[in-house]
């Protein structure tokens, strides 16, 4: 796997909106935030437009992530929010680029479709918090995120849970929003799970298509290839008014049932506050045991 350069002082962050529209003030707060550690800031033509759902049409968010892509000072490209578009777009880019030269590539939720694409592309990517979220994020999901684009090193640690499943793994880092992971299941941009510590995370989801996700995951063979399950936020999710009758963690627990692998609940990713950086394509070991679960890169 390729990893992108580190930043330092004086390098660019460049700005785009993949997806759905966002407001000023958090792109301003997000500008400060930046030009606090010493970066540059640069916001795509049309990142703080507005056309129905999205930041703009098809065609604009295209060019707005190819001109990151291609900007020869931009050494990151920071999605500004997820909600839904990227998948709209991914095909109409020229990645060789991005291959020849790979910049950091930041976001979580819906920007999980760039993900896949730069782990085809085999170069390591940045699942991470978002402008949109930087005024309600922790500390520390803020703090890894520079650390991470640094190049400083970090973990993560986890409390227990009563469902964890103890045990000690290394893999690759693959991962991000399930409902995506789960739509791009058979394509040529499906991730690699053999070998892999996999996150998973999701917002608002019904408890039934939850479950559905993970028996596609289930039946595609996943969980006989990896070797850790990371579980982040599951937020908000919802239940029918006649109850599907099982937890989250419930309909977790049923699908590797039979496996041996180490399995860890309410790990800090996801849309929660507390939404720290994965490094995905990075190598790394997890330790769940009875004090909780800890993640370092190796």
């Amino acid at each position: 796997m390729k990893r992108p350069n580190n930043l330092e002082k004086g390098d660019l962050i460049y700005i785009v909106s993949p997806a759905k529209k966002i407001d000023h003030d958090s792109i301003y707060f997000a500008r400060k935030l930046i030009e606090s550690w010493g970066l540059r800031f640069k916001c795509a033509e049309h990142a703080l437009g507005a056309y129905n759902y999205f930041s703009d049409n098809d065609a604009n968010r295209a060019f707005d992530f190819q001109s990151a892509i291609d900007h020869r000072e931009a050494k990151a490209i920071l999605c500004a929010r997820g909600g839904y578009g990227c998948i709209r777009i991914v095909d109409q880019l020229n990645w060789d680029n991005f291959q020849r030269s790979p910049k950091w590539l930041i976001g979580f939720s819906d920007i999980t479709v760039m993900h896949h694409r730069a782990q085809r592309l085999s170069v390591m990517s940045l699942h991470a918090t978002m402008p949109l979220n930087f005024k309600i994020n922790s500390k520390q999901a803020i703090e890894s995120l520079r650390a991470a684009l640094m190049g400083e090193s970090f973990s993560i640690s986890s409390l227990p849970n009563a469902l964890n499943r103890m045990g000690t793994a290394q893999g690759r880092i693959v991962g991000g929003n399930l409902s995506i992971i789960y739509s791009l299941l058979g394509t040529a941009d499906a991730y690699d799970f053999k070998g892999a510590i996999l996150f998973i995370e999701d917002l608002s989801e019904q408890l039934y298509h939850l479950d559905r996700m993970l028996f596609a995951l289930k039946k595609a063979g996943v969980f006989d290839k990896i070797t850790a399950l990371v579980v982040g936020g599951m937020t908000e999710l919802k239940d029918t008014s006649s109850s599907f009758g099982m937890t989250y963690e419930d309909i977790i627990l049923e699908k590797v049932k039979g496996s041996n692998i180490p399995i860890c609940f309410n790990f800090p990713t996801g849309h929660i506050a507390d939404n720290r950086v994965m490094i995905i394509g990075a190598d790394a070991r997890i330790s769940v045991g009875p004090e909780g679960a800890n993640l370092c890169y190796v």
